[in-house]
């Protein structure tokens, strides 16, 4: 995989998540505070309480180490790989850690444990996190250094894992079969050997003061911010140490708490963060395919449109040729009339081409071409392009037009195809109640102080009212051979221009479509 990626943690903390990791290293020292004032409290022996702290913590740093083995792997990743591995090293040590103390499963420990076994293994555990940061500052400075287009080799994810509990196994013999080979940490089961302990607490403080501006230096993710606010808890339990008399101690229990409110805190901003990317994919991916479905709808749009908007001065072509035609094959051929009708086909030809190219301007993107006209002569040359349907259908046409109306800017094209779907539909309507009067009323009048109103009436079978909602949907219709497209275009186009379409029930029949437009 290419280096070129945005990895599960490489997103950079939001300023919420940075004022969070802020409060939380505040609150752990708050509590280092508030135990220094009682550290040397003698709190007695909870012999359960070390394997319950340790069950935990291993249960988290599992956790922990998953999620960012499963990053490693994905995204191919050594520098993941190495800090999870650390972290599977903690969760491994703290095993024969719980077995060795003493008290818990037996009065010395398990294992062959030694007085200082204990310590030992806890010190392991605690250097090994600021090593792992270490190695992962370094080899993510090595990766990110890698040309743009590198095609990474797969990690060995595996092998971390077997070199992490192979680490923990060889450190646990170290600290049981040759625990003469290290430095006492404890006189005897609660009492410290104070020297050591503060040797021990110089090598840890400064892996810490390592650890800690490398990664601070180069804080690029969620990730690098929550390992910074373990590394502080830490630091701070670090500091416990250099009090610590012994164990069972106020600062002995707390320094435990400290170190596994700091991994859990680790933990939930992990799964938090994966859990969110991942919704953020999802919803990606989801729109992904609500954008290819709109494409093949709009595709299917498109297609539907035209065939809804070409084959109305289609069909006037075809009615205007086949009557010049007839006027020129009669006995005593008609020329004038003929004429006329060869006139009518080219300027029905005309607004087929027209139609074409507004359809082609609505789907496309860019600004339309607007010119300022008065909406009065809009609708009585669309009438007069209807005349023929209108005559034939035996429908009486009225216009109110106030000739008060000031003009309008908006494609005259395409308000024209909006005032014939709208003239078809009315037509269609009327042709389904032959026992009712046919009449198509149009009115014009000024609305407001900006805007034009046009409304369009009929005495058809009108709208039922459950449907009234839904007639300007796209390819939703009441007509067996509709498309659904007509009026939904309709609205479109009007919007486009800043009005707005709206329909409403006539007040005995019939339906009334409202149109308003701003003015000029």
């Amino acid at each position: 995989m290419s280096q070129d990626y945005l990895g599960l943690f490489d997103t950079p903390p939001s300023h919420k998540q940075k004022r969070f990791s802020i409060a939380v290293i505040g609150l752990l020292l708050a509590i280092f505070i508030a135990a220094s004032a009682v550290r040397d409290i003698q709190l007695g022996e909870i012999d359960a309480f070390v394997p319950m702290i340790d069950t935990a913590t291993t249960l988290i740093d599992l956790i922990t180490a998953t999620l960012i083995y499963v990053q490693a792997a994905v995204f191919r990743s050594r520098a993941l790989n190495v800090l999870a591995s650390g972290y599977l090293f903690t969760a491994a040590i703290l095993i024969p850690h719980a077995l060795t103390f003493p008290g818990a499963f037996a009065p010395e420990g398990l294992l062959g444990a030694g007085v200082s076994t204990t310590a030992w293994l806890y010190i392991f555990w605690r250097a090994s996190v600021p090593i792992a940061v270490i190695l992962y500052v370094v080899l993510k400075w090595r990766e990110s250094a890698e040309p743009a287009g590198t095609e990474r080799a797969a990690v060995g994810v595996i092998w971390g894992i077997l070199a992490a509990v192979a680490l923990a196994g060889a450190l646990t013999l170290l600290a049981t079969a040759g625990q003469d080979l290290l430095p006492p940490l404890y006189v005897n089961r609660s009492e410290a050997n104070y020297p050591n302990i503060m040797g021990v607490v110089f090598v840890l403080v400064a892996l810490f003061l390592v650890a800690a501006p490398m990664l601070l230096w180069r804080r690029t993710s969620v990730l690098d911010l929550w390992l910074l606010v373990v590394l502080a808890a830490w630091l701070v339990q670090t500091l416990f140490l250099t009090t610590l008399r012994g164990r069972f101690t106020v600062t002995w229990y707390t320094a435990i708490i400290v170190v596994l409110l700091s991994h859990v805190f680790l933990m939930i901003a992990l799964i938090a963060e994966s859990s969110r990317l991942y919704a953020r994919l999802a919803l990606a991916t989801a729109m992904q395919n609500r954008e290819r479905e709109a494409r093949l709808m709009s595709l299917d749009g498109v297609t539907a449109a035209i065939a809804h908007e070409v084959a109305q001065p289609l069909s006037a072509v075809i009615l205007n040729a086949t009557a010049g035609v007839n006027w020129l094959t009669r006995d005593r051929p008609e020329t004038e009339k003929a004429l006329s009708a060869m006139r009518d086909t080219i300027k029905d030809g005309q607004r087929t081409f027209d139609v074409i190219k507004s359809i082609r301007a609505t789907f496309a993107k860019g600004p339309r071409v607007a010119t300022e006209f008065n909406l009065n002569d809009l609708v009585r040359e669309t009438a007069a392009l209807r005349r023929t349907e209108l005559e034939s259908a035996n429908i009486t046409l009225e216009l109110d037009l106030d000739p008060g109306v000031a003009p309008v800017s908006a494609d005259r094209v395409q308000l024209q195809r909006v005032l014939v779907n709208l003239f078809t539909n009315a037509i269609e309507s009327l042709g389904a109640s032959p026992r009712r009067r046919r009449q198509i009323v149009i009115r014009s009048r000024p609305h407001g102080r900006r805007d034009v109103l046009l409304e369009i009436s009929d005495t058809g079978i009108g709208i039922a009212p459950d449907q009234i909602e839904h007639i300007f949907d796209a390819f939703f219709t009441t007509k067996a051979t509709g498309t659904g497209l007509g009026l939904s275009l309709c609205r479109t186009i009007v919007e486009e221009h800043g009005g707005r379409l709206w329909a409403s029930r006539g007040e005995k029949h019939g339906a009334v479509f409202h149109i308003q437009l701003p003015q000029s």
